[in-house]
């Protein structure tokens, strides 16, 4: 499937909802935790099983956009978020098959393995194309898209709420959910691929510099570079900070002011959830826009430094105050999205628009790393205080303490990036050479 060209006079402000309707599906991952009290009652699983079919889809989101970057290059947004609407929609109907089978094994295989292609595939689809559509404002672009990653579970946390409500939350009930969301999904996504095109070339803005200007680097290039794994790095310490408050956020603040005059009801810690999914989603396009105004490493400057000191701030103050713990939960969370926002411009900047999407397949290993690093962290330590008979904020101390030391690390690995050697350019980008004979081409 060769990538669509756009007609002349296309707004590139078509590109956006194409992505964002990619995005805004797969971003249902988040909201899985709706499906696992009616699993575990229905099949009688344990919270353990019941959570390994959204692990596996996290792991295989990372390694199917490591491998699969380089197709997405070669073949185009359009074959891109085909793969991942055929993987994304069939996991849910392979799950739908194992819910009402019984068969659990079908629902790990189907939303974990398959699903989990469609989630990776998915998510780098459009990065490489809306950073040339927009090689003014990298950040702004990227951070609308990868918005409705974050975005995802609020609209299908209540939707799938609502199907099992009025389906039924036993084996059949969960079933006709899965199918509905895979057929409705399909349709969705299929938005986004036939309105998606690339651009005739290499500058598609008169005005703005080509997405081509500057050094470019190959894949198989950028991943022997330091900057490439100094960038793993801040990635990775960036989303497990994150991620550490995010996967245990109710029952966080639910332990810390249990033991205080002013605990924290279920409803009010779902409340919470709710703001620190708003925080995550909100921080993707600010804080990656703000990145177009005072530069990528910078903003990473912000994310880690300033997201070492709201850990701090609540490991010492935040039992004491719900509001500044509140606060500084929702500063992280937005810190959390921005990091995933900002880093496909910053692989930009470092080594141009050739291939950026496949280095940025490549560089996602580090979400799986911190997928799995984050939520062992403190979920562990907090395991291990409370078998010592320690409760509330003291579950988390030692835990936050760890997280801030990983902050610093990725503040240092920030601060080691450096403009990528010559020896690693390459002298004229194929890619670029493409869309010029394609122009000429439809021109002739």
């Amino acid at each position: 499937m060769s990538p669509p060209v756009a007609p002349p006079g296309w707004s590139r402000w078509l590109v956006p909802p194409a992505a964002l309707s990619v995005h805004l599906s797969i971003g249902q991952a988040y909201a899985w935790s709706v499906f696992k009290p009616p699993l575990e009652s229905a099949l009688g699983l344990s919270g353990t099983q019941s959570a390994l079919p959204f692990q596996l889809g996290i792991v295989m989101l990372g390694l199917s956009a490591a491998f699969g970057g380089t197709l997405v290059e070669r073949n185009g947004p359009r074959w891109a978020m085909t793969v991942a609407l055929i993987c994304f929609s069939s996991g849910f109907l392979l799950s739908a098959l194992g819910a009402a089978t019984e068969q659990y094994w079908l629902i790990v295989l189907g939303y974990g393995f398959v699903g989990g292609i469609g989630l990776g595939i998915g998510y780098i689809s459009p990065v490489s194309t809306l950073i040339k559509w927009f090689p003014d404002r990298p950040g702004m672009a990227t951070g609308i898209a990868i918005m409705g990653f974050g975005g995802g579970a609020l609209i299908a946390s209540p939707w799938s709420a609502q199907m099992l409500e009025s389906f039924g939350s036993d084996s059949s009930g969960i079933a006709l959910a899965f199918l509905v969301h895979g057929l409705s999904y399909a349709v969705f996504m299929l938005l986004g691929v036939l309105l998606v095109r690339v651009p005739r070339s290499e500058k598609p803005v008169e005005s703005a510099p080509s997405a081509f200007d500057g050094p470019q680097v190959s894949a198989r290039n950028a991943v022997r570079t330091p900057q490439f794994w100094c960038l793993w790095v801040v990635l990775c310490m960036n989303v497990t900070a994150g991620i550490g408050i995010l996967e245990k956020a109710a029952p966080m603040i639910t332990d810390f002011f249990k033991e205080t005059s002013t605990p924290v009801s279920v409803s009010a810690a779902a409340g919470f959830v709710a703001l620190l999914s708003a925080a995550n989603m909100a921080g993707r396009i600010g804080w990656s826009s703000t990145s177009d105004l005072i530069g990528r490493k910078n903003i990473y400057r912000v994310y880690l430094g300033v997201g070492a000191v709201m850990y701090g701030l609540i490991a010492l103050f935040g039992d004491s105050s719900k509001p500044l713990f509140i606060l500084c939960a929702l500063v992280i969370l937005s810190f959390y999205g921005g990091g995933f926002a900002t880093i496909p411009a910053y692989l930009k900047d470092l080594f141009g628009a050739y291939q950026v999407g496949a280095i940025h397949g490549r560089l996602l290993t580090a979400w799986s790393t911190a997928g799995v690093l984050g939520p062992l962290i403190v979920n562990w330590i907090a395991d291990r205080q409370e078998d010592a008979g320690k409760s509330g904020s003291d579950l988390y101390s030692l835990s936050f303490m760890i997280m801030i030391g990983l902050l610093v690390v990725g503040f240092v690995a920030n601060e080691l990036v450096r403009p990528v050697s010559a020896r690693h350019h390459i002298p004229a980008p194929r890619e670029a050479a493409d869309v010029t004979a394609r122009q000429q081409s439809e021109s002739a």
